[in-house]
């Protein structure tokens, strides 16, 4: 099996990955449609809830049992527009890609095909990536930990982490090969997806920097996306975005390092594990994501999103962590090297470890338990 993966391409490689997963989380969570039993109370803390779809059918098992959270907002966007003041945290890209989509399909199908497509082209980049900096023929081992990471089932919901990571990591890809019109282009509709995604301006500045050709100064236009939201926020009279949070969603701009102690704080005071498992992914990713055998514009990028994160201080302290650490890619390549010097059997049992947090944040998730 291993010499057959060899002579498949990248595209290839990661058309089965995805394939594979899309089908395994599509059944997993049919077949727990039927045995979720959410509390009332949590679905009505939901403002959006009475747009759910009635539990029950095959519709519900394969595409409403994913309708929860923020996947409830995009909807309503795609729908109708920012009509609500809370809506304008939630960037514009993925839900006008809904839009277009519900003229051909379901809308929730639609977001969920977005996505599935989005994790298709960033494991494909991944991958890319993985083999030009190793001299392992196939160096699956990087995309099986961003696989099974804790909270990547994300990647097959009605969130935007699947098209922030893609959009990050071909920005890169483009990048590197000195294509800079369609890298900043990536890198503007990152930004376009979530305010993350601006974080791209500072790895394409540092190979900017460091590189040739002409064409280098298509790199201004990367943060033109999240600025022009922003610009249109301001000029029909609507909200900005961090007064939003600071009005609706009880989140604050802080220093990063008022966030982290506020975090240690918390857990001196009451351990919560949730807390503890945030913590421990950021510094884990910080560390990965800064080695030194990266290249600078990865560690650079890796740094600036995780202080962009940080920069995030709500309560309980780091919440959401785990998923906003997806598409922080060079940290993955990192741990993929760590993990070559393991043999197979402790690999495989690392992946099921963290494969099956994963799977128990899903169920969560879809039983309206909690928000990561």
């Amino acid at each position: 099996m291993r010499r057959r993966l060899e002579s498949w391409s990248e595209w290839q490689i990661a058309l089965a990955i995805e394939a594979a997963l899309r089908v395994f989380y599509s059944a997993l969570a049919a077949v727990l449609s039927f045995y979720l039993h959410p509390d009332p109370a949590l679905i009505r803390s939901n403002a959006l809830t009475e747009a759910l779809p009635r539990a029950g059918g095959w519709h519900y098992a394969l595409v409403g049992v994913w309708e929860r959270f923020d996947t409830l907002w995009y909807l309503r966007i795609a729908g109708r527009g920012y009509d609500l003041p809370t809506a304008v945290v939630f960037y514009p890209l993925y839900p006008g890609l809904i839009r277009v989509c519900s003229r051909i399909v379901d809308p929730a199908a639609g977001a969920l095909l977005i996505s599935t497509l989005a994790a298709y082209f960033y494991f494909w980049g991944l991958l890319s990536l993985a083999r030009s900096e190793t001299a392992e023929p196939t160096p699956l081992r990087a995309v099986a930990l961003a696989a099974v990471w804790p909270a990547s089932f994300f990647f097959y919901a009605g969130y935007t982490e699947a098209l922030a990571a893609a959009l990050i990591v071909w920005c890169i890809i483009l990048a590197r090969d000195g294509r800079w019109l369609p890298a900043a282009t990536c890198a503007l509709a990152a930004g376009l997806t979530r305010s993350a995604g601006t974080m791209l301006v500072v790895p394409l500045v540092v190979m900017v920097w460091r590189g040739r050709g002409s064409g280098r100064w298509w790199v201004l236009l990367a943060p033109a996306g999240t600025l022009g939201y922003w610009l249109w926020l301001r000029q029909t009279g609507r909200l900005s975005v961090a007064a939003a949070y600071r009005a609706y969603w009880s989140t604050q701009v802080a220093a990063p390092w008022a966030t982290l102690w506020r975090a240690i704080r918390s857990l001196a005071d009451r351990f919560d594990a949730l807390v503890a498992i945030s913590l421990v992914a950021v510094l884990l990713f910080l560390v990965a994501g800064t080695f030194p055998r990266r290249r600078a514009a990865e560690r650079w990028l890796s740094a600036a999103m995780i202080v962009h994160l940080l920069l995030r201080q709500c309560w309980p302290p780091l919440l959401g962590a785990p998923r906003y650490l997806l598409p922080v890619y060079p940290a993955f390549l990192t741990m993929g090297e760590w993990t070559q010097r393991m043999n197979r059997t402790r690999f495989v049992i690392l992946c099921a470890t963290l494969f099956a947090f994963n799977l128990i944040w899903m169920w969560a998730f879809l039983n309206w338990s909690l928000v990561l």
